[in-house]
């Protein structure tokens, strides 16, 4: 190529070219790291930086990705060009939980996601919807008792009660009841797993292996009863199983489903594994959907308008029905907006960490095998650059395309192309179906029988954005009136 050559291709850069904090000795930039609040660190440092910088995480090169076309760009290079980290699986297996479709990898990953994708199918989560109902039932039963005692509802921790029993019920076909007792062992011992695991992936030495704290002993304890639990789940399937035959045809839950795809000859697949998947749907599926629920509440009173909007469709729709059916549920469609606008807004995995399995180019920049690369999930999502107004809580702009009012479930297209709650490409969220329907049927029963008296937290300011591998509002409160029929 000539110097006079009018347009010359850029430069590709390396590792070593791109901008970054200032990295120490040693251990670079871990000791500026602060694990509950990394995603904001990131989107911080990406609007200092640009859209591509650097970080050095011990021995570890990070290379960050803010540009929405290049996180996408690296989710649909799985599972061949990137997977989850090293990091992330020596964590979970020196912690003694199966490997599931979510850290799977290789050929693995693909036996396992076949099984998932079978038990997730539509079909049989709209089969196994009663169990949905009686547990929503549980949950208007706990608040309708706040109300009457004008108590303050600990928002998230109920809606973690509330997936909990989803998934365990409608998922696994167990009697897990979290939302009529105030000690339920599997709810204690599933919220000190996600914490432990961001703790120590981020952690610049390995202090538990050595010296063990409290919190450590507690934590063993914790997955030793998790663990339990789950076998105990996949026993009493099998034994269904077992004495039902005709179970294998008509599964009445997931894990039924799963066993009998992982039971099929050349499935590849053991028990192992489907407790690794149970294990994953108990603690993503209980995260995930209960803290964007609690986002949407706390953004949706902080918008009378949309809540009054939400409001009037929950009740026109469903009246006074003492449940919503499944085709209620189907018809929110201003409800289901709000959302995907929430996680537009409150992405539940602000941030999606990968490690290259070959060398490549993104972006221009040379991603060599091994290095971890970071896909920040908000950064173009929340601008004005590509989401007209974008800081604005707009449920209708999922509504409508081109501005022009469209067919319920159409997208505004620059929303749709720029947010990405359930990742993106072959390990897309398998659940997200499920997560759907679960944060749907918690909004039409709390509009459907409450009128909300206050969304707030014990300082009067914004919950905080904790990132304890899902990111959790911190604080949120809520007490409700009871509406009479």
């Amino acid at each position: 190529m000539t110097a006079d050559t009018a347009t010359a291709a850029p430069a590709l850069r390396h590792f070593d070219d791109l901008p970054g904090p200032r990295a120490l000795p040693v251990v670079g930039n871990l000791l500026q790291i602060k694990p509950d609040r990394l995603h904001l660190q990131m989107e911080q440092w990406c609007k200092q930086y640009g859209p591509i910088f650097k970080l050095q995480l011990g021995p570890r090169k990070a290379v960050v990705f803010g540009d929405h076309s290049l996180v996408q760009a690296t989710l649909r290079d799985r599972p061949d060009g990137f997977r989850r980290t090293s990091r992330l699986r020596e964590i979970v297996e020196e912690m003694g939980l199966p490997v599931g479709v979510f850290n799977a990898t290789g050929e693995t990953w693909k036996a396992q996601r076949r099984m998932v994708m079978h038990g997730f199918d539509p079909g049989h989560v709209r089969r196994y919807f009663p169990s949905l109902q009686g547990v929503a039932q549980r949950l208007v039963g706990r608040w309708q008792k706040a109300a009457a005692a004008g108590s303050t509802i600990d928002l998230q921790a109920d809606l973690m009660r509330y997936t909990v029993d989803t998934i365990a019920g409608l998922a696994f076909g167990a009697a897990v009841n979290t939302l009529e007792t105030d000690d339920d062992v599997i709810q204690k011992h599933l919220d000190t797993i996600f914490p432990a695991i961001t703790r120590r992936v981020f952690a610049p030495l390995p202090t538990w292996r050595w010296f063990p704290s409290q919190a450590d002993r507690d934590l063993q304890r914790s997955l030793v009863e998790v663990n339990a639990a789950v076998n105990r789940f996949i026993t009493e399937a099998r034994a269904r199983l077992e004495a039902e035959p005709g179970r294998r045809e008509q599964p009445q839950n997931l894990l039924e489903a799963m066993i009998t795809a992982a039971d099929q000859p050349g499935s590849g697949i053991d028990d192992s594994q489907v407790a690794g998947n149970v294990v994953t749907m108990l603690l993503a599926g209980e995260d995930t959907t209960a803290n964007t629920i609690a986002w949407m509440i706390h953004l949706l009173w902080a918008h009378p308008l949309t809540l009054a909007l939400a409001t009037e469709e929950v009740r026109r729709i469903c009246g006074t029905e003492a449940l919503p059916t499944l085709a209620m549920v189907e018809q929110l469609d201003y409800v289901e907006a709000c959302c995907h606008e929430t996680m537009r807004l409150k992405p539940v995995a602000p941030l999606m960490p990968q490690q290259a399995l070959r060398d490549s180019t993104v972006g221009g920049v040379q991603i060599t095998a091994g290095m971890i690369v970071f896909g920040l999930m908000r950064v173009d999502s929340v601008s004005d650059v590509h989401v007209p107004q974008a800081a604005r809580f707009d449920p209708q702009r999922w509504l409508a395309v081109d501005g022009a009012p469209g067919k319920p479930g159409q997208v505004a297209s620059a929303a749709k192309r720029i947010s990405m709650p359930f990742g993106a490409g072959p390990r897309i969220c398998p659940g997200r179906y499920l997560a759907m329907l679960e944060m749907k049927m918690a909004m039409a029963v709390l509009l459907q029988h409450f009128d909300i008296d206050v969304i707030d937290t014990a300082d009067g300011q914004p919950p905080v954005e904790q990132l304890n591998f899902t990111m959790t509002p911190v604080g949120l409160r809520m007490r409700l009136r009871s509406r009479t029929p």
